[in-house]
């Protein structure tokens, strides 16, 4: 099993996340479709899929998680600005 490769800007978004407040999970490890991360900001509950850029496709088992996420939305986010403005 190999390693799941991590887009080289949700370091810069978890670190923007957290010092805006917000409790960072990193899901990326789990695979399978999971997002990214999981968010927590004033008792709300945030599934984020990051993406390096607007060109980034999600994969089909991306897209199979997504239809069959019955708890909300999976979010997709490219950049700092975008995950913080989520948040407000």
């Amino acid at each position: 099993m190999r390693a799941k490769r991590v887009d080289v800007n949700q370091k810069d978004i978890v670190n923007a996340l957290k010092m805006f407040g917000a409790t960072v999970v990193d899901l990326s490890s789990v695979g399978k479709g999971c997002p990214d991360l999981l968010i927590g900001f004033n008792n709300k509950t945030y599934l984020i899929e990051v993406k390096r850029d607007s060109k980034a496709k999600f994969t089909p088992q991306q897209l199979q998680f997504n239809e069959s996420w019955r708890g909300g939305l999976v979010v997709r986010v490219e950049t700092v600005q975008d995950a913080l403005a989520l948040l407000n």
